[in-house]
């Protein structure tokens, strides 16, 4: 099993275990930013390239603050994200609100935002119109069902099967009920893959938006200032697999654009794109302590974190790779699968995992866990979610959210019991 390489060793990690009891997450700042900085750099051929990072996959405002600093904007897809951007300094069109089934509150508050309203439903102008009025610029998200020319993948699934979205004659009506409305700027936005490691699968959809821009830019004599290509560019989880060639995909859009939007006399047309996973899922670590052994029809090790700390190996099947600390180059000898403490046979980090030899006290790290990792915890169980660490770039380590505590798992309970029974400093 080949080794994968840490931003820091076992003796690092038993310091910060001092302070910072397992689980927690730490993620790498310098990482973060150079591989933002990639993404920024294959678009760098239209001056209005934004990438609206996904806030899902890693909601925390500190490191939404790295990325504002770089130029990104933000997809949200709810009232605390539209906060959380605003936050970390985003403000106006760097603000993406992506919804369905959305209430009228979180509408009028992204309108006030100068948020850009990307609506997921031809019903949803009418909506919008009555509680919030309808801005001076409206996007739509498409859901091309069968006219896609491949299936979607294993998390999004087939486009006919999405609850996504506007079909191809509806988007076309759409737009014109919204000229007749007023409306005068207009956004096309489309997301049909997630966690896809085929390059061409972006380029594909830049085709296949790009001309569709056009026929609807033709036919109702609308103008758009940019489309969305969406997100979905997946990491490697498995050590056998490689990355996303960020600059090849970059090359691919740009000979879509002067294919299709040049001769259109469309140009200029901004683009977008709303990756999240890509630019911290390879850059954040769940470290977890083992803690037990067990010897029945298989052999586990049992973890201080659960699949309340991170969902996607339980959820998904999906494969993290592990690296026990101090131990990356002794041999992967021992079979096991390794668990946490959930009352759910799911939770499991790995099954059948070829491992070094772990005795109790033994660090864990769990990799590629910075994007959809601790976004998804939850208290099954009374599970309390764990701390978010950041090894910033001048090499130390702060914490940018702390651990939950048992008086605040029982902090929306009115119920004097159990006030009496928890101090609010017991955790």
């Amino acid at each position: 099993m080949p080794t994968l390489p840490l931003p820091f060793d076992e003796t690092r990690i038993r310091e910060l275990t001092r302070e910072y009891p397992t689980p927690f997450y730490l993620y790498d700042e310098n990482a973060i930013r150079t591989n933002a900085r990639k993404l920024l750099a294959a678009f760098d051929w239209c001056p209005t390239f934004c990438n609206h990072f996904a806030i899902k996959a890693t909601p925390n405002p500190h490191l939404l603050e790295i990325l504002a600093d770089l130029g990104f904007g933000t997809d949200c897809s709810s009232l605390p994200e539209l906060l959380l951007s605003r936050a970390a300094g985003f403000e106006g069109q760097r603000i993406m609100f992506t919804s369905n089934n959305t209430p009228a509150n979180e509408y009028i508050y992204a309108k006030r935002s100068g948020a850009v309203l990307n609506l997921d439903d031809i019903s949803h102008i009418d909506f919008v119109d009555q509680h919030a009025g309808l801005p001076d610029l409206v996007s739509f998200r498409y859901n091309p069902g069968p006219l896609r020319g491949e299936s979607g993948n294993k998390i999004i699934g087939n486009p006919e099967d999405a609850k996504y979205g506007l079909t191809r004659e509806q988007l076309f009506a759409g737009y014109h009920e919204l000229k007749d409305r007023g409306v005068s700027r207009f956004g096309l936005h489309t997301m049909v893959v997630s966690n896809e490691l085929n390059g061409s699968s972006f380029v594909e959809t830049a085709r296949m938006l790009f001309s569709l821009a056009v026929e609807i830019a033709q036919e109702l004599d609308i103008r758009f200032e940019w489309v969305n290509l969406g997100g979905g560019i997946g990491i490697p989880y498995s050590p056998e697999q490689q990355p996303v060639d960020l600059e090849t995909v970059g090359r691919g859009v740009r000979e879509a654009y002067e294919q299709i939007i040049v001769p259109a006399g469309l140009d200029p047309l901004g683009v977008r794109m709303e990756n999240g996973r890509v630019i911290t899922g390879p850059y954040g670590y769940l470290v977890t302590t083992a803690v037990h052994h067990k010897h029945i029809y298989k052999n586990y090790v049992g973890v201080d974190a659960c699949m309340a700390n991170l969902m996607r190996p339980g959820m998904y099947g999906a494969y993290h790779h592990i690296s026990v600390l101090g131990k990356e180059d002794a041999p992967h000898d021992t079979t096991v699968d390794v668990v946490g403490s959930l009352c759910e046979n799911n939770d499991k980090f790995a099954v059948d995992r070829q491992l070094p030899t772990i005795d109790n006290g033994d660090l864990l790290v769990i990799h590629d866990a910075g994007a959809h990792g601790h976004a998804m915890g939850f208290q099954y169980n009374g599970r309390l979610r764990s701390a978010e660490l950041l090894l910033a770039a001048d090499g130390s380590v702060r914490c940018i959210r702390r651990a939950e505590t048992v008086a605040d798992y029982f902090a929306t309970l009115d119920h004097k019991p159990l006030e009496q029974l928890v101090e609010p400093s017991a955790d």
